[in-house]
């Protein structure tokens, strides 16, 4: 059975890593379909929209979405608000998916420990950020101006059945993991986080096997940077999981480095999802051979693994890359001394070579 793909590129420096996911898959001889559309700025230049209908229709349909990077200073003033490309492409394709639980992991590789500016053993690290990603204060109703603009109100709405969803997903990654799940809230301050503690702790008496831990969000990000290895999963809502998941990726090294998942609910034998890399579309190093683009093939092996359940797959990509770094290839983000600068087109290459020959 083919394994369809759809491929959205993007903007910025996301064609140039989407590029390099596809070449590593295909280095796997697996029977994949590729259906590309376009998403974001590049969408709204040719059509007027940051996603056409035949893009999201396309979505629906595919197994899986492979999402490269949007936006750019270009469309940064793009009037109404609501067609720039990350507020018109990524928002609604996350609420119309019904991609509501964002997996980041962040793992330090060894290869690359002197690029984490948590020096020695501080610096490695091996946690996931599962991110409650279609409700709270990105999606919550009214958003508005008042008093002639002198006034902004956006709204933080959820509902315990959407905390729920989240935790439950929180317990599936930790059982594969080290089993513990600290969940970050503002309790002591927000209703909403009240809420989600709730919700959280009925869900940890349902699950006694897993070891759940509440933590503040404030708390969380200095412990980040204090002591990090401390976290195996940490639970949180949609805009404390945007920062902390970013704050996170920088103690690996770079940005460059650290895939996503965005999973909805299984469609029949699968489970739906949209992959694509943390970092960005980094405008202004687009097109000049400079982008990383591990994160984007890293994001292709998580895909391997939860749509299409062939863990070893993705296992092997994983390891491809590793071994890649480990022959001291690296992009300019995590170049040092002792290592060789190559392209974004080489490295891709590199790992290609290193999945086919395994």
């Amino acid at each position: 059975m083919s394994l369809h793909v759809a491929v959205l590129r993007g903007d910025g420096i996301g064609p140039e890593v989407t590029e390099e996911a596809i070449r590593v898959l295909k280095a796997l001889s697996l029977d994949f379909t590729f259906e590309e559309a376009l998403v974001g700025g590049a969408a709204y230049d040719a059509t007027g929209h940051p996603l056409p209908p035949e893009t999201l229709a396309l979505c629906q349909k595919a197994d899986a979405v492979l999402f490269g990077a949007v936006g750019g200073p270009q469309w940064d003033r793009v009037e109404p608000a609501t067609l720039r490309p990350e507020v018109g492409a990524l928002l609604p394709l996350r609420r119309e998916l019904e991609l509501y639980a964002n997996v980041r992991p962040a793992k330090t590789l060894r290869s690359l420990m002197m690029a984490s500016p948590l020096k020695g053993e501080n610096g490695l690290i091996d946690l996931v950020v599962m991110r409650e990603l279609t409700g709270g204060i990105y999606f919550g109703q009214p958003r508005e101006r008042r008093n002639d603009g002198e006034l902004a109100v956006d709204t933080c709405l959820y509902s315990k059945s959407e905390v729920r969803r989240i935790a439950l997903q929180a317990v599936k990654i930790a059982r594969n993991r080290r089993r513990e799940v600290t969940s970050v809230d503002k309790a002591n301050v927000l209703e909403t986080s009240r809420l989600w503690r709730e919700v959280v702790d009925q869900v940890a008496a349902e699950n006694p096997d897993v070891k759940f831990t509440h933590m503040l969000v404030d708390n969380c990000a200095m412990q980040l940077v204090r002591n990090p290895k401390q976290f195996d999963v940490i639970l949180t809502e949609n805009m404390f999981g945007d920062i902390l998941s970013d704050e996170a990726s920088m103690i690996t090294g770079s940005l460059g480095l650290l895939p996503s998942a965005s999973l909805s609910d299984p469609r029949g034998n699968k489970v739906f999802g949209l992959y694509e890399p943390i970092h960005g579309s980094a405008p202004d190093i687009a097109g000049q051979g400079r982008a990383n683009p591990i994160a984007a093939i890293l994001s292709a092996a998580m895909m391997m693994e939860y749509t299409f359940d062939q863990a070893p797959a993705g296992r092997k990509i994983e390891a491809a890359v590793e071994k890649v770094l480990d022959s001291g290839l690296r992009t300019a983000d995590i170049f040092e001394p002792g290592t060789k600068l190559v392209s974004t087109s080489e490295m891709g290459q590199a790992v290609a070579t290193a999945v086919a020959a395994d």
